[in-house]
């Protein structure tokens, strides 16, 4: 019986690890559950699977203190960590310090914290399993081994619902046309994220981590038909590819099953569906894709001050308060408004993050 402490468990991915648990009861077991501010949904799951432990971390931290994240992960075989934003760092780096092993489906803990996340994994011998698709496809190709040797990777990016849009076109774009996505079901923060494009930046610095590749040997191609999940080339000219329908049950019950594989989805039925298109990725229009590479080159707190404005950008406009363009122009003004440091500790990290979430409000209420 394989335990599970699920961190994010009332978002799209948590959802989708309890359908796992309630597929295979007598393979897996819930140990933790933690919700961000579903507090009546975390009460439900919670009389379901009856973990030792269960909080809501934004009423917690009005109320009384949460358990230790030490007491989290005491029981648990697997962190599942599902937790969105900045805030799956501190949980991802807690269950490496117990550790466990982690099926990590939340991006900042790399794009923000790669570097302390890999050595300190490395340092307590943790095994990180990845449960992006993209990831997923991966170290699928690699044979599940995140050391083996290869040339060059591919990530595959459907282009979101706005890849052949002009400027005045996107300037007219609502929060409605961008929750639209082409293919994928997903969240609403990493929705906006695929529609900007800054998500496929984001995979490529966690490609860099969990890879340990070069951002040289790591380019993104438009796929608009969401099969061909990413690619690996090796040296002799070989190529390989992880492909199924855009279904995140595939990734997220093999990070929990591996190395073996259990009935989940439907097969693919090639001959269905046809032929499958490839382009380059017009980095040129899409600035978040840019601004994220360039975060990602530049290291230090740079990912962690792009991913804070971006976070409250998105926020912004989802609520209405800014366009579709400002997105990338809020995170270009908190770039180059955040003094940046070294990201040699988690608490570096914090304070980047909150000086740059102050950067991006000031511009965002000067729209």
């Amino acid at each position: 019986m394989v335990r599970i402490a699920l961190v994010g468990c009332t978002g799209s991915i948590g959802s989708q690890v309890l359908e796992v648990v309630r597929r295979y009861p007598d393979r897996f077991q819930i140990s933790a559950l933690v919700a961000g501010s579903n507090a009546a949904r975390l009460a439900l799951l919670a009389k379901e699977f009856h973990p030792k432990i269960a909080f809501c971390a934004n009423v917690v931290e009005k109320t009384h203190k949460a358990c230790s994240h030490e007491e989290l992960f005491a029981d648990c075989d697997i962190a599942f960590i599902a937790a969105s934003g900045f805030t799956g760092l501190a949980y991802t780096m807690s269950a490496i310090e117990a550790g466990k092993t982690i099926a990590l489906a939340n991006k900042e803990s790399l794009v923000c914290g790669g570097e302390l996340v890999m050595q300190a994994a490395k340092e307590r011998g943790v095994s990180i399993i990845p449960v992006d698709s993209e990831h997923s496809a991966i170290f699928q190709a690699l044979g599940c081994r995140r050391e083996a040797e290869f040339k060059k990777l591919i990530l595959t990016a459907s282009g979101g619902p706005f890849l052949h849009c002009t400027k005045e076109e996107l300037a007219r774009v609502t929060a409605k046309d961008a929750l639209k996505h082409p293919t994928w079901n997903m969240g609403a923060k990493v929705t906006i994220d695929s529609a900007t494009l800054l998500n496929k930046g984001y995979e490529v610095i966690e490609a860099k981590w969990l890879y340990g590749a070069d951002f040289s040997a790591i380019e993104a191609v438009v796929h608009p038909e969401s099969i061909v999940h990413s690619l690996v080339y090796f040296e002799d000219g070989a190529a390989l590819a992880q492909l199924g329908y855009p279904d995140m049950r595939v990734p997220i019950q093999l990070a929990l099953t591996y190395p073996e594989r259990l009935p989940c989805a439907p097969a693919l039925d090639l001959a269905a569906i046809g032929t499958l298109h490839f382009e380059r990725l017009p980095a040129e229009r899409f600035p978040c894709y840019e601004l994220a590479l360039a975060a990602g080159t530049a290291g230090g707190s740079a990912p962690t001050v792009l991913n804070a404005a971006a976070e409250e950008a998105v926020r912004a406009f989802l609520l209405g308060g800014i366009s579709f363009p400002n997105i990338a122009e809020t995170i270009e003004y908190a770039l180059s408004h955040t003094a940046m440091s070294e990201a040699g500790t988690y608490e570096a990290l914090f304070e980047a993050d909150k000086k740059a979430r102050e950067a991006a409000k000031t511009f965002i209420h000067g729209k």
